[in-house]
């Protein structure tokens, strides 16, 4: 019990280093980004030709650079896993590169792949200089603290953090070290200038038998979407490396469509982020009713190609799109239903359950909390065992492994 309680005292001291030095890369990540995509959307017309050879440009960054840093976010569940314990720290510089090139160029992806890598390399890195046994703890911290600097949503980057490697188990011995992390890169990010967003709801329908069945309606929806998100970017990917094996052939011929199709489809608007669909789901801009597929496409093509970023942010996107569009059919406040689609596509794609609903919280005010469970509980329910983390292990799968063993 002595060790037991000795070791989260040491690992929360290593949680605190490892959050400053977390909040500090993502605030630079971050905030380049920023500027990065604000230049793309003012030149989009000069940069959106040059997003094949940019592809080229990555792949060879990874395959001339990158040796096992090229496995990513899989490297990263390696070593959560314990089934690996390197993390080369040229990571975070090709993870940065990479992602700032493809936001540049006009790619559709995201930034928490890279912000939680850069979070697991850091806290590997630290964990080798005090040589720490229990690498997986350390590699949870990190992601904790990647994740949190990025959103600064603390609460929900512990429980991602925690959740993500396994799904349907918690480790309950990294909560308090990962929280402190998730904390202290939160506030080292917002302290450098990183924004977080934030739109609190004030008025809510009320719970009634009508809205729960409506929500249940929502929820089976959502959970569909963030299914077939993951399901695609699996298939695409296996797919698209079957029909074209040499991956700079794959990159610059895909790139090409994806290049046309950005100019054509909204001219950018599916491009980046897709900051500028939440942008509009919660501040009454024009929504269509395709953009959430549009944007779900586009991520999938852009990310499955071999161009580098996240998925969070573009599930945010096609959530809040959804969510708005099915709450002018039903009736139901904008808002309310962007809210919960936010929340809950993430959940049906990473194939997590409380970081969604915590995220959801701290992004939109805890009043939506009753709410944000029962859609997600169903969205989480009809995701099939999906993730967009293909090393995700299943509780479920472990439990029968051991049995046959």
């Amino acid at each position: 019990m002595k060790t037991y309680y000795r070791n989260i005292v040491i690992w929360s001291g290593l949680a605190i280093v490892i959050g400053l030095g977390v909040g500090v890369l993502d605030a630079l990540f971050g905030r380049i980004l920023d500027v990065v995509t604000d230049f793309r959307i003012q030149h989009f017309n000069m940069l959106i030709p040059f997003l094949p050879l940019i592809g080229v440009l990555i792949v060879f960054l990874y395959r001339r650079f990158g040796k096992t840093a090229s496995q990513g976010m899989g490297l990263v569940f390696s070593v959560g896993h314990q089934s690996d314990e390197v993390i080369p720290k040229r990571l975070i510089p090709l993870a940065m590169v990479a992602t700032w090139l493809t936001h540049l160029f006009g790619g559709s992806a995201g930034r928490e792949g890279v912000a939680v890598q850069i979070g697991a390399t850091f806290a590997n890195f630290l964990g080798d200089i005090f040589k720490v046994k229990n690498r997986h703890i350390i590699v949870m911290i990190g992601m904790a603290a990647g994740f949190g600097g990025l959103f600064q949503t603390p609460f929900a980057a512990t429980l991602f953090a925690l959740e993500a490697l396994i799904a349907g188990a918690i480790y309950y011995r990294a909560i308090v070290p990962a929280l402190i992390a998730s904390t202290v890169a939160a506030e080292t990010s917002h302290f450098l200038g990183l924004e977080k967003f934030s739109f609190i709801l004030t008025k809510l329908p009320i719970l009634d038998a009508s809205l729960i069945i409506k929500l249940l309606f929502i929820g089976t929806i959502f959970g569909l979407t963030g299914f077939a998100f993951a399901w695609l970017l699996t298939f695409t990917r296996y797919r698209l490396t079957t029909l074209l094996p040499n991956p700079y052939v794959k990159v610059a011929a895909c790139g090409v469509i994806l290049s046309l199709l950005f100019t054509i489809l909204g001219h950018g608007r599916y491009s980046g982020l897709g900051t500028n669909l939440i942008a509009s789901a919660f501040g009454g801009g024009q929504i269509f009713a395709w953009d959430f597929a549009l944007k779900l496409v586009m991520t999938v093509v852009t990310l499955a190609i071999g161009f580098q970023g996240g998925e969070v942010t573009p599930l945010f996107a096609i959530g809040a799109a959804l969510g708005a569009t099915l709450g002018l059919a039903l009736g139901l406040p904008v808002t309310f239903v962007a809210a919960l689609g936010y929340a809950a596509v993430f959940a049906a794609a990473t194939n997590t359950f409380w970081a969604p609903i915590l995220i959801g919280c701290e992004v939109f005010g805890y009043a939506l909390m009753p709410y944000l469970m029962l859609v997600i509980i169903v969205s989480y329910m009809l995701n099939f065992n999906k993730s967009i983390y293909t090393a995700q292990d299943m509780l479920q799968n472990m439990f029968e492994a051991k049995k046959k063993n």
